[in-house]
């Protein structure tokens, strides 16, 4: 009971940080476009708003319950994509490494994170698309 419930908030919590930050994105998206261009996306005005999105039904799929491994899935993706091209602190020098490398490493913890929430689903019986009721 107690592991079910700490299971459930932490998945709420972790879900919906990256569906704020998806929300986030897709309210200020002239921006967050602008910034990703400069940074040298390729397509960034078509890549940004789908990213944003994937992270928003990502992080409402696991953070509602509705489908976990899906959301964790569309996460982890986010994460793999986003991180080495937005967070490349190998191309900068000074303070701006140190803090692109921050964030890279904050964003492979999130990935790490999304991996451990996938090995737990999977573990509890859970399907892509629909949490199963586990005792």
């Amino acid at each position: 009971m107690i592991r079910r419930l700490v299971y459930v908030l932490a998945r709420a919590a972790f879900g919906a940080k990256f569906a704020r930050d998806g929300y986030e994105n897709l309210t200020d998206i002239d921006d967050i476009v602008e910034f990703a261009d400069g940074a040298g996306v390729p397509y960034a005005s078509v890549l940004v708003p789908a990213a944003s999105l994937l992270l928003l039904v990502g992080g409402i799929l696991l953070a509602l319950g509705i489908a976990p491994i899906l959301g964790v899935i569309a996460i982890a993706t986010f994460l793999l994509g986003v991180t080495p091209e937005m967070h490349d602190f190998w191309h900068e020098t000074g303070e701006e490494r140190t803090e692109e490398f921050d964030s890279f490493l904050r964003n492979i913890a999130f990935l790490g994170a999304a991996v451990a929430f996938w090995l737990v689903s999977r573990r509890r019986g859970q399907t892509a698309t629909k949490e199963l009721p586990v005792e």
